[in-house]
């Protein structure tokens, strides 16, 4: 992904922590367990989007909130001087006034886990957009979600971790062990800090690929858990883009790894659309950034009929008995994220 306009920053949003950490430890549920809520982030201004894709943004933010509503509770942050303008558009979904830079949830809000919410010490993707405001959102949250607030050194965003609730955990190296992140930090201490934090036993590691855009290759544009044993893979069928051999190089390894069980894994593709309705290289035109919440799937739509379909046909399979919505993202896709980006959930 491509965040948009983002701007060099020299906060850090760090906190203090210790590496495997002894002690209590904790579990963090899969996407599809029941959810109490989801928090989203209302599109904080035009110095990040600028002034002509702004409203689109925020009409994407509003569709992708009131669609989960009609599952489950949203709860949206949103700045005091946009509170009007968000409660016209969000009927039924609660607004909590707050200071936001921007709008991607999954990166700036907590990993909720049973018992508390991990702060995983937000630092602009590696310093590469300010984040002064968004390096408090997690700690916010959790105040307001009345969670236990729990502490690392670990510097992750929830993009950049898929896990199945029994243990293992899919995780890009290009993100992660990035020196703008976690400089010094090896695979082992990252799999020992995550066994403490969240619960996770086996780590699968997939390269990713490091600035090609703001995130450094977040697992959740690659890798997607359908359930224990079950990973949707994407595929870039375009030979021009830099995801090109990645996503084939993560098939191999996902289709050779185990899960925590000692079980191959199941590999579905979900492949990207041949055509889409914008034109902009920052444009994030993957179906695998879905968001799964209670009694639903809510994923895009891009305006290519054949792929949209076959998008929309595998996501029912996967997640039989639960409601597949798809909409259109253009203006979030064009910053360069997608509807999981945008959401975090606080499971019950």
């Amino acid at each position: 992904m491509n965040r948009r306009n983002f701007v060099l920053s020299a906060a850090s949003g760090l906190l203090a922590g210790c590496r495997g950490g002894a002690g209590r430890s904790w579990v963090m549920p899969e996407e599809g367990g029941p959810h109490r809520r989801t928090w989203m982030a209302f599109a904080a201004g035009e110095r990040i989007w600028g002034r002509d894709l702004l409203p689109r943004v925020r009409r994407d933010q509003a569709a992708i909130a009131t669609t989960i509503a009609r599952f489950e509770p949203v709860s949206m942050l949103v700045r005091a001087e946009d509170l009007e303008l968000a409660r016209s558009l969000m009927p039924g979904v609660e607004l909590v006034v707050a200071e936001l830079d921007d709008l991607w949830m999954r990166d700036t809000g907590p990993v909720f886990v049973r018992g508390g919410a991990v702060d995983f010490n937000f630092n602009g993707w590696g310093g590469k957009q300010e984040h002064r405001r968004d390096a408090k959102v997690a700690g916010f949250v959790a105040g307001r979600a009345g969670a236990e607030r729990i502490r690392t050194d670990l510097v992750l965003e929830g993009g950049a971790l898929e896990v199945d609730g029994e243990g293992t955990a899919i995780i890009t190296e290009s993100c992660v062990l990035n020196g703008n992140r976690n400089r010094g930090w090896q695979k082992s201490d990252v799999e020992q800090e995550l066994a403490h934090l969240l619960g996770i036993r086996k780590v699968i590691w997939l390269p990713g690929i490091a600035g090609r855009d703001i995130t450094d290759g977040h697992t959740d544009f690659y890798a997607r858990f359908a359930g224990p044993g079950v990973v949707v893979a994407g595929l870039d069928n375009d030979p021009e883009s830099f995801d090109y051999d990645v996503t084939r190089r993560h098939l191999e390894i996902l289709r050779s790894a185990t899960d925590v069980a000692g079980r191959p894994l199941r590999v579905e593709v979900m492949e990207g659309p041949e055509t889409v309705r914008v034109s902009d290289e920052d444009f994030a035109a993957g179906y695998i950034n879905f968001y799964v919440c209670n009694g639903a799937v809510v994923g895009p739509e891009f305006g290519d009929r054949r792929a949209d379909a076959a998008a929309k046909a595998t996501m029912e399979r996967l997640f039989p008995g639960r409601t597949v919505v798809q909409i259109n993202i253009d203006g979030i896709a064009s910053g360069g994220g997608g509807i999981h980006c945008t959401t975090q959930q606080e499971p019950k």
